[in-house]
């Protein structure tokens, strides 16, 4: 399963603020030098879905603010709970 983001670093606090056309609109307290708001991307979905560390990677965009997020490990009911997931946190509060 891959999803599009648009990051925004040196935010006040790590979370998903909106959406961009198809991306997610991510903000991120780590600034955007030697990979750490690459990293805190990772870190953070990785923590939302409650997976491994090792099941999310960028597809693309690795030193881009638009980024391709790939969740991998999933089984189909997993990838569909996943969706679920990343789509309830997508609706404002």
């Amino acid at each position: 399963m891959s999803f599009a983001v648009k990051v925004h670093p040196r935010s006040r606090k790590n979370a998903i603020t909106g959406e961009l056309g198809d991306a997610l609109k991510v903000s991120l307290t780590s600034p955007p030098v030697e990979g750490r708001a690459t990293d805190a991307c990772i870190e953070f979905f990785a923590n939302l879905l409650k997976l491994p560390r090792s099941s999310v990677t960028i597809a693309s965009g690795q030193t881009s603010r638009q980024k391709v997020i790939r969740v991998s490990g999933l089984s189909a009911g997993e990838s569909t709970q996943t969706a679920r997931n990343i789509a309830v946190v997508r609706e404002p509060s």
